[in-house]
């Protein structure tokens, strides 16, 4: 359970980085909204997982797949590059992150 709590924490941080994104600076209000919510789920799923999961791999995990999911989204929704090298780079985060979930 506590893994699946650290994925929707994973997935929380990318909602509420894309919220972010239009939240245009904070000016418009309910993209700021749902990026505080996004926040609060996010933290509050990564601190339920630490309970069973060990610190330094929760937060690796919680953060590396965020990183990877949010390029991904950034590539896909704003049309950020998807370059070779960037690429390559999400593939060793999810690598890591594999290493780090079959040997916690």
């Amino acid at each position: 359970m506590a893994w699946v709590l650290l994925l929707v924490g994973g997935v929380c941080e990318v909602g509420w980085l894309i919220a972010m994104k239009y939240a245009d600076g904070f000016t418009r209000l309910l993209p700021s909204v749902a990026m505080l919510a996004f926040m609060g789920a996010s933290i509050g799923c990564l601190g339920l997982a630490v309970k069973s999961i060990p610190m330094g791999t929760a937060y690796a995990v919680w953060t590396g797949s965020s990183i990877a999911v949010a390029t991904l989204v950034g590539i896909w929704l704003f049309a950020e590059p998807a370059t070779a090298p960037r690429l390559a780079s999400i593939l060793l985060i999810v690598v890591g992150i594999v290493g780090l979930r079959l040997n916690p």
